[in-house]
């Protein structure tokens, strides 16, 4: 079973896999829920020597979150081809990574640091390293990773398979990718063939900022919500509002990265058994919620840019046939003007029979 049946996904398979199981150097452009993870999983599957139990791919990814997610992808889709995956990420064990690494794996999926010094301390060899896949590289390029990146890919093989996969692509992505790709295919995503489809788009307009949490709390004493997830813009802003819901006797848990990794992992455990209906998060820890029981996503602030904005929704595993809330002030009214227009939607104001919707 070394290669996927192209008959199962033929618009991943033609348009964006090809390429890459070609060996050729990729950058796709496309937004998140348009299948970059699938694309450039399956590519690294069909590519790997399952008789070699040596490190023959790298993947980067900016959070913990995504990079385990990544992982979990990986996992899946190469079950049957007996594919060892591990995933290097800060806040966990140097040992534990060590350990494994050194027991032998086909994939390492890891943030910038710790892969750069599993590199340095030689528990990650590289001499079989062939495919070198970044992910959400806007993220990470404007989050400072740009020169541990630069460092890793000194490290590795000079014939090395790159590929760049990011919503964006600003002038500082392009001239990164120009040191290190040889010619690479570029694969875009039209945005008028995105969608959200399975999920309800609305929004409530709270006028003044200072309005927003009487406006949540009216909404969690109206309504009878199975699990919940709010989305702020800041870390401290999780904090606050944590402190607010629960001050009102509001069950809730929150997460955010200035939590050290084993307190992260005990919220998200609790959250997906049920015992915490409501999680108060930022939305770069979004692709770490696979959580089926969601039933409402709440953007309590319209994120700080358009991608995360409208996106953010579609990293909720399972979210389909879900309702979205977005709180808008006066001075987001532009945004979520841009925001429709952008992504050829129509967000429509919260109507009075919510409830029947979730």
């Amino acid at each position: 079973m070394k290669r996927m049946d192209s008959k199962l996904y033929p618009r991943f398979y033609t348009e964006r896999i090809i390429p890459f199981c070609k060996g050729l150097d990729v950058i796709q452009q496309a937004q998140s829920g348009t299948g970059k993870t699938a694309t450039f999983c399956s590519g690294v599957l069909q590519q790997l020597d399952y008789t070699l139990v040596q490190c023959q791919a790298l993947v980067l990814a900016p959070t913990r979150e995504l990079a385990q997610q990544i992982e979990k992808v990986m996992r899946a889709l190469g079950d049957y081809l007996g594919v060892k995956v591990h995933a290097c990420v800060g806040g966990t064990s140097v040992r534990e990574d060590q350990r494994i690494l050194q027991s032998g794996v086909h994939v390492v999926v890891g943030t910038p640091g710790r892969v750069f010094d599993m590199l340095r301390r030689q528990s990650l060899r590289a001499d079989a390293i062939k495919m070198f896949v970044l992910d959400e590289a806007d993220e990470m390029l404007s989050r400072g990773f740009k020169d541990q990146i630069y460092d890793i890919f000194q490290l590795l093989p000079s014939k090395v398979q790159v590929g760049v996969f990011s919503a964006t692509m600003p002038p500082e992505a392009l001239e990164i990718t120009r040191k290190f790709m040889n010619k690479p295919v570029r694969i875009l995503v039209k945005r008028d063939e995105l969608t959200l489809e399975g999920i309800k788009q609305f929004y409530v307009n709270v006028d003044k900022e200072e309005w927003k949490l009487e406006t949540l709390c009216d909404l969690y004493e109206t309504l009878a919500i199975t699990q919940s997830v709010i989305f702020v813009n800041t870390r401290r802003k999780v904090d606050w509002l944590t402190d607010k819901m629960r001050s009102r006797d509001h069950t809730v848990s929150a997460t955010h990265g200035d939590m050290d990794q084993n307190t992260r992992d005990i919220i998200m455990r609790e959250f997906r058994s049920g015992s915490s209906r409501v999680l108060i998060t930022t939305d770069l820890l979004a692709r770490g919620i696979d959580v089926q029981q969601v039933s409402l996503v709440i953007n309590f602030d319209l994120l700080h840019n358009l991608r995360t904005t409208f996106t953010v929704l579609e990293e909720v595993e399972g979210l389909g046939g879900r309702v979205a809330i977005n709180f808008m002030t006066t001075d987001d009214e532009r945004m979520l003007s841009d925001i429709q227009k952008f992504y050829n939607v129509v967000v429509e104001e919260l109507p009075s029979n919510v409830a029947d919707l979730l």
